[in-house]
């Protein structure tokens, strides 16, 4: 008898809150913003709902407004986050759409320093919002696939070391902004021991409080070099999927279920996303067409034309068969990963990457695909006199590049098909 009175007790508190919540929503005014401010002038989805203040006709209609009106309010918030940084957040303002971005004479020579520095204009970098638009290059035929629903999570993994912050939070925004949520388990920021002052609390504050509990940060004690932060950010990972990227990228739409797909039929496949180009000094991002990774007679990793066959099918969303990698941008099986030995911990260069190719295809069976679909953006960094330098500088040493090279590396010059690659 207890028992049951308490069962009615229950029910008859869950009617009362029920009815005091509609009662609620059926009492309360619609909720208004400050005077000249509209609702579509907090952020774009405001327009796409197309909501207004008046005729709401049932509770349902009020709810959802009210849901709304809540998110912007968020919105705001975090785009308070980037504003306190001097970034700036949404899909509009320069640089939309991939198109060049320019600065008035003044900023001009007041962008002459961090250029220089960082071997790309970051000065302009700031002035871009950290959500924009890029053009989608996908062929026809790669916007319509359709994709299961039951594709592996993916954990991608920045690597980084004294890059501008803009450009890293970039990177990270538009890695959230178009990978499905479903799909992204994580994104974990290696900072290679970094020695600017906003890579550290900032920019750890910042992806704390903007996504809680989706972005990692990872910090080496001591400069290990890109190969081993590479390491360490696997070590990290807890995705089914890893997926390395320099930190300095933008990524279009679609870009993860054709790489997710190929390595759920296959967990031996290591996917090279198609790599198009951001310039250096004005952010416009240029269309690369699709290539295949070889090598040239002094190893030299270059592109090269994708082989006949895949001419002669005539169907560019067809994946090329390459028989070499670079290491800016690849996606593959976690545990694959580590059953071929990950990479060479000894020699810390990029291409160290060239030997991970020879032994997806040598030792394990595997195949190294370049998918045709998704585009991602490079950044285009140090002049051709910094690569040549680079060149020099490693010749001399006799050996593969240590850490603080690759640092410079990571700002560097995307060659033209057919150019040898550093």
């Amino acid at each position: 008898m207890a028992s049951l009175r308490r069962v009615k007790v229950l029910l008859v508190l869950n009617l009362i809150a029920v009815a005091g919540f509609v009662l609620f929503l059926a009492k309360c005014r619609p909720i208004t913003t400050k005077s000249g401010d509209s609702f579509h002038d907090i952020h774009p989805r405001a327009e796409v709902a197309n909501l207004t203040a008046h005729g709401i006709s049932s509770i349902q209609d009020a709810v959802l407004k009210r849901l709304s009106l809540l998110e912007d309010i968020v919105y705001r918030q975090l785009n308070g986050l980037s504003k306190s940084l001097g970034l700036i957040e949404g899909y509009g303002g320069r640089g939309k759409g991939g198109l060049p971005a320019t600065l008035s004479p003044e900023e001009e020579e007041k962008a002459k320093g961090p250029h220089e520095k960082y071997g790309y204009n970051s000065y302009l970098s700031e002035k871009i919002s950290l959500d924009r638009s890029i053009p989608d290059y996908r062929p026809t035929k790669c916007k319509e696939l359709k994709y299961g629903k039951d594709l592996p999570q993916i954990s991608i993994i920045f690597i980084f070391v004294n890059e501008a912050l803009s450009v890293i939070l970039r990177s990270v925004h538009s890695a959230v902004n178009h990978t499905p949520a479903p799909l992204l388990k994580e994104i974990i920021l290696v900072d290679d021991n970094s020695d600017e002052e906003e890579l550290k609390a900032p920019l750890e504050e910042y992806v704390n409080k903007r996504y809680p509990g989706l972005v990692k940060v990872v910090r080496n004690q001591k400069r290990e070099g890109l190969i081993r932060a590479r390491i360490e950010g696997w070590k990290a990972a807890t995705g089914q999927v890893t997926g390395f990227f320099d930190a300095h990228v933008e990524f279009t739409a679609g870009w993860a279920e054709p790489v997710l797909s190929r390595i759920q039929e296959n967990r031996r496949r290591v996917i090279l996303p198609s790599i198009d180009n951001i310039k250096q000094d004005n952010f416009e991002v240029q269309r690369y067409e699709n290539s295949a990774h070889g090598y040239s007679w002094e190893l030299w990793c270059m592109y090269i034309s994708p082989p006949k066959d895949w001419w002669d099918a005539g169907d560019p969303s067809l994946p090329i068969r390459t028989p070499a990698m670079i290491g800016c941008s690849f996606v593959v099986n976690r545990k694959f990963f580590g059953e071929i030995g990950l990479l060479d911990r000894v020699r810390r260069g990029e291409h160290r990457a060239g030997h991970q190719g020879v032994a997806v295809w040598g030792q394990h069976g595997g195949a190294a695909l370049l998918q045709g679909g998704p585009h991602r953006a490079q950044e285009e960094a140090l002049q051709q006199q910094h690569r040549l330098l680079h060149q020099a500088q490693r010749a001399a040493r006799g050996r593969g590049v240590d850490g603080r090279l690759q640092v410079a590396r990571v700002h560097r010059l995307e060659p033209a098909p057919g150019e040898p690659r550093d």
